[in-house]
């Protein structure tokens, strides 16, 4: 059983990474913390066994559309045992903090979608109108076509009419 203590740069800090690495490491049954520095790095203390420390640091190198490790300084010592389950460590009034940033986020969105829909509902209205006026058009053309094919219908019957009397 192998301690390492990994201090991680990059986008880390206010994008979920500390609950990202908190998953991965109770998932593989280690011991330890994770948590913000002052200087925007993230601290994590790890201990377990040396095979699956050694994928935990690959499996915290995280990239994706809110994190991004740029750089990963890792160093190995003994395990010390001074922890008994693995967690995260937050300041006091952090998640307070962290709930009022998600609900001004959360009212964003709603004002976005909402805009989202109503301007979606005048396209619906523009669409629907369109669409009546086509098919408007379509019956107008059709009932001329069919107009005319009565026309020449009658006047082929006529023709007929005189042709079979005259014989």
């Amino acid at each position: 059983m192998k301690r390492l203590t990994a201090y991680v740069s990059g986008n880390v800090q206010h994008s979920g990474y500390r609950a990202r690495v908190t998953d991965i490491a109770r998932m593989l049954g280690f011991k330890g913390t994770v948590e913000n520095l002052d200087d925007g790095r993230v601290k994590i203390i790890a201990e377990g066994d040396e095979d699956k420390l050694r994928w935990f640091e690959e499996a915290i190198c995280i990239k994706n559309s809110l994190i991004n490790v740029s750089s990963i300084e890792k160093e190995y010592s003994s395990q010390r045992g001074d922890v008994n389950r693995f967690y995260k460590l937050a300041e006091k009034g952090e998640t307070d903090s962290r709930l009022d940033t998600a609900a001004d986020h959360l009212k964003s969105l709603i004002v976005a979608v909402n805009c989202m829909n109503d301007n979606l509902g005048g396209k619906i209205d523009q669409m629907n109108d369109n669409l009546s006026s086509k098919i408007d058009q379509m019956n107008d053309n059709l009932s001329s076509k069919i107009d005319q094919m009565n026309d020449n219908l009658s006047s082929k019957i006529d023709q007929m009419n005189d042709n079979l009397s005259s014989k």
